[in-house]
């Protein structure tokens, strides 16, 4: 199991330049947890892409051919009469395309949404309280105990008005677990 230091800043401003210094470092897993949302943390952190877009995009195309294919089947299993006609007609099956891409757009985009706001977040992260009312903190996830030594070095140096060594736990737990 992972262990984090976390150190706790009153300053946002300190708290963004310790992160961008320990990125510099060389540590790979850093978190800025904070209140409210911090101006130029995607510079210092890195820009994370998001993946809804592509969640909707493939979920659209499947919808589509699933709507397609669900109309062009039903006119091939059940045929009909239609006087010259051909058995499988794109205008009107396009509707149900069109509906079909909607619909599974949609429910992709939602599925994206959750798979990307981690949700439910299953994996390990640090957790302090204060940080979710007026404290900033910056969490470095290490595996061995001179990592841990040397980002909380690194966080004291920076000024942290705290630092805390906590082990990672899932975020989430059965009601009956301690």
């Amino acid at each position: 199991m992972a262990t984090s230091a976390i150190g706790l800043f009153v300053d946002p401003h300190r708290a963004l330049a310790t992160a961008g210094r320990l990125k510099a470092a060389g540590f790979a897993t850093i978190e800025v947890i904070s209140p409210i949302p911090l101006e130029g943390a995607d510079e210092v952190l890195g820009k994370k892409t998001s993946v809804i877009k592509r969640f909707t995009f493939f979920g659209a195309i499947l919808g589509g051919v699933a709507g397609f294919t669900l109309a062009a089947g039903t006119a091939v299993l059940y045929l009909h009469p239609t006087g010259g006609r051909p058995i499988i007609p794109f205008p009107p099956f396009l509707i149900i395309t069109y509906e079909m891409t909607i619909l599974f757009g949609i429910l992709a985009t939602v599925i994206g949404f959750l798979i990307s706001a981690r949700l439910p977040a299953i994996r390990e992260r640090a957790y302090v309280p204060e940080a979710a009312i007026d404290r900033f903190a910056v969490a470095v996830s290490c595996d061995d105990e001179e990592c841990l030594d040397r980002a909380a070095s690194l966080l004291r140096a920076a000024g942290a008005e705290e630092v805390r060594m906590a082990a990672s736990r899932p975020t989430w737990r059965l009601p009956n677990e301690a």
